[in-house]
Parts: structure tokens; sequence; C-alpha cells
């Protein structure tokens, strides 16, 4: 197994990420000046993007060479640079559990930029695990979610993507249906990813109880608000059920260790 390697970071510098990419903004462009603005008003240690402003961080993720390689090379949009700090809790989470045993399995993966990240985190084309990737590819089965290229074809192109990556299964069809037909039987790492509560509990209906204990469950959208909500609400009572709480991060992911 192929594991990044650690490399202490210089003791006093710590770096700054500046990204424009952010949702739901009223007035981008007094936005932007307010925000430019108070950027320069505290210390260092800032991170901006994906909805998140904060200061006085060690911002982790730039001193990881390994992770800064793999998630720069798997940029494809803006939203895939914005996210950093969201594809670095991805890739410390799989750091975890690929010593566990059990598969790798990631509901809802567009371009497949997160599966791709974290493999090349953790051995590129030598990933020791089978990663299974499902989604529709071709189409958004949500209303109002459609992404960009999603329409015929779409699924040949991440295809292409994982050219040289035999670990990786893209399995295309409509959770839960598919896992009928195709389904891990142990898994050390779920990253669940749907943009709709139906689909997400669906998935946890599925494939809970094939988490390894110590595995690591993923909600991206979890503390999330605004039309992501009803996930968290869903999330939060079906898991009260099994007494699992959600630990959530100011990212908007949401996480949970199987016992």
């Amino acid at each position: 197994m192929t594991l990044p390697k650690y490399i202490a970071p210089r003791a006093n510098v710590v770096s700054n990420f500046l990204s424009g990419t952010y949702w739901g903004i009223k007035d981008l462009h007094r936005f932007n000046a307010l925000i430019k603005e108070a950027a320069s008003l505290v210390d260092g240690g800032a991170y901006l993007g994906d909805n998140l402003f904060t200061w006085g961080r060690n911002n982790s993720f730039i001193d990881d060479a390994a992770f800064r390689r793999a998630w720069e090379t798997n940029i494809q949009n803006d939203a895939d640079e914005a996210i950093a700090w969201r594809r670095y809790f991805i890739a410390t989470m799989a750091y975890h559990a690929v010593q566990l045993p059990g598969d790798f399995v990631e509901c809802g993966v567009y371009l497949g930029s997160g599966v791709k990240t974290v493999m090349d985190y953790l051995g590129g084309t030598e990933f020791p695990k089978t990663f299974w990737a499902f989604d529709t590819y071709d189409y958004n089965p949500v209303e109002g979610h459609a992404f960009s290229g999603q329409q015929p074809g779409f699924y040949e192109q991440v295809q292409k993507r994982f050219d040289g990556y035999p670990q990786v299964k893209l399995v295309r069809g409509l959770i839960p249906d598919i896992f009928t037909s195709e389904c891990p039987q142990k898994i050390a790492y779920l990253h669940i990813d749907l943009n709709n509560a139906a689909g997400e509990i669906a998935a946890l209906d599925w494939l809970f109880d094939r988490v390894v204990p110590g595995g690591i469950i993923i909600f991206d959208d979890y503390e999330w608000s605004g039309i992501y909500r009803p996930q968290k609400l869903a999330e939060d009572a079906w898991l009260d059920a099994r007494q699992y709480r959600v630990t959530p991060l100011p990212t908007g992911q949401g996480f949970v260790i199987k016992r």
C-alpha cells in the first residue's frame, strides 16, 4: 500500500487560500468588494471559497504536497478549485479508511473528480481498493440539479478520465435500483452526494450495514441549509433510530464513523 509521506511544513509560514467561487450571493459585485476589504483586515491563514470565510487557520491542505498534486491535477471547473477544504476532508478520511477492510463507494459522482482526487492521493493507478462509483451520469434524476455536460455521452467522457485505473467500477443507474445487480459486500469508505433526501436515505438503507467497524460515512450536503436542509433532517432521524449522530463541518459536510 502506498500512503503519502508526511513532510513537516515550515514552522512560521501559513498560507492563504482565496477563491472567487461561492453561491447564494444577492449582489456579487458589492459582496466581492466587501469581502476583499474584510480579508485585508484579518490575520493570515485566511480561506475564502465554497461559502466559507475563515482566518487564523493553518490551511493544512496547502502544506500537504501529495494532496496538492492530486487536487490540482483534477480541477475541472471553478467549483473543484473552491471546494479544496471539502476535498481535503474526504482525502484524509480516505487515508484512514484505506487501511481498513472493505471497498470504497461514492454515490453521486458527476465528473469523478472526488473519486480521482482520493485515488491519486492514495497511490493513483496503484490504489489498493475497488472504488465503486454510482451515478446516472448522462442525466440528473433530481429536478433542478442538472449539471453541465449531463447528456448522452457523458458516461463515456467520465470513463476516459479513469483509463489506467482498473480498480474503478463506474456503475450507471438509478439508486437504489442499481444496487440489486451491483453492490459491494464490505465498505470502508462511503461518500454520499445525491442532492436529495429520498436518494440518500435509500443509499443508507442499502449500504449502511455493509460499512465495516471504523468505516467512514460522509454526507457532502449535510450542513448546507436551504434546498439541502431536507437531507439533514432525514439523515438525522434515520441515524438517531440507530443511536448515531452526524458530526457537522463548516465545509457543509457531515460524517459518521461506524462502530
